[in-house]
């Protein structure tokens, strides 16, 4: 079967590799829709971040190459036999997240020693994968598997909320209007966030951002984002999400911020910043961060999207071969700002 592997920083290839071979408590998964996700842009341009470096990554022991791609959906093509309640035929979405199981809470599990499917592990970029079938999150038969490939970045946008302790009829700051940026958008607006601002250097994800909810867009190579928020609010407002990953947007996004407000950071650092505490002590601000989500998020985030109450389905703007997906997928997400959500197509079974 083809695959997209990664080798190392810019060296990522689309080879033929072996099919996977189901296991007692796994599930294979023919695929059908798979994202490119920020995070493997990061790995292509700087990494390996998340994918094992020059040891085996301490949760799966799997070793580079990997198989990437970790925002997937597909059919349930096979199961183990131990698997009960999941069988063939079934449309599902894939948790990535793994982790070692050694405390009760899964977040402290995640950031002690977690991985992805598709970074530490094979992942969704390829004709099939095999899978824990916990990871497995059934999908209603009348749900499309192209949103089915967008629950992962969703729930990495609701997980952020959590974060955020976000209230009802808060004010929100958004820094990056890139598919993370728009669906940190979309979870605000489903929370009950009054008034969301919106930074980007690009006019056409802020066009983009409007359509998901923003209140306010602004091009913050053309105006002071500081600025523009407290001529509304003098004060700063409620929450702020960072999703740029770069020391000005940092430092814009506590500067922001009313005292006691929440600064949180959902975006990936690919390389050490400078940064003064003192921007935090003397400003009150508060600081958090978040990477993945929980599983009740993930499961939430499901059953959001199919209840309609959230409707990330706009952020797709192209759909792809996994032929081009370097290309035309990581290639062009870097270059054209214009761009979303690329979506990879494998069955492109709906």
């Amino acid at each position: 079967m083809k695959a997209v592997v990664y080798y190392d920083t810019k060296d990522v290839r689309i080879e033929e590799v072996a099919e996977p071979k189901v296991y007692a408590e796994g599930v294979k998964v023919k695929v059908a829709w798979t994202g490119i996700c920020g995070t493997d842009l990061h790995e292509y341009l700087g990494g390996p971040i998340f994918i094992p470096g020059d040891a085996p990554n301490g949760v799966t022991g799997k070793e580079r190459p990997v198989i990437m791609g970790h925002e997937f959906s597909g059919v349930i093509e096979e199961v183990g036999e131990e698997v009960e309640g999941l069988a063939a035929g079934d449309k599902v979405v894939i948790n990535p997240v793994l982790t070692n199981k050694q405390h009760d809470n899964p977040l402290y599990d995640f950031y002690k020693e977690g991985t992805f499917i598709g970074l530490g592990d094979d992942g969704g970029f390829a004709d099939f994968v095999v899978v824990p079938a916990e990871n497995i999150v059934k999908l209603k038969d009348s749900t499309s598997l192209k949103i089915g490939a967008l629950v992962e970045p969703t729930a990495v946008a609701l997980q952020a909320i959590r974060e955020s302790e976000l209230k009802f009829s808060e004010t929100v700051a958004v820094y990056g209007a890139g598919p993370i940026g728009l669906v940190t958008i979309l979870a605000a607006r489903a929370a009950g966030a009054k008034d969301i601002f919106v930074f980007d250097l690009s006019d056409e994800r802020l066009e983009k951002a409007k359509e998901f909810g923003a209140t306010h867009t602004v091009n913050s190579g053309k105006e002071n984002p500081v600025e523009y928020i407290k001529s509304i609010y003098p004060d700063g407002v409620d929450r702020t999400f960072e999703v740029a990953g770069v020391k000005q947007t940092l430092e814009q996004s506590i500067q922001s911020t009313r005292p006691r407000g929440m600064v949180c950071i959902v975006s990936i650092f690919e390389k050490e910043i400078d940064f003064n505490p003192m921007m935090l002590t003397a400003s009150g601000v508060r600081i958090s961060s978040s990477l993945g989500y929980e599983p009740d998020i993930f499961e939430a985030t499901v059953k959001m999207i199919e209840s309609g109450q959230i409707d990330p389905s706009l952020m797709i703007t192209e759909e792809i071969e996994l032929d081009e997906v370097i290309e035309k997928g990581f290639n062009k997400l870097i270059e054209d700002k214009s761009q979303a959500k690329i979506l990879v197509k494998l069955s492109g079974e709906e």
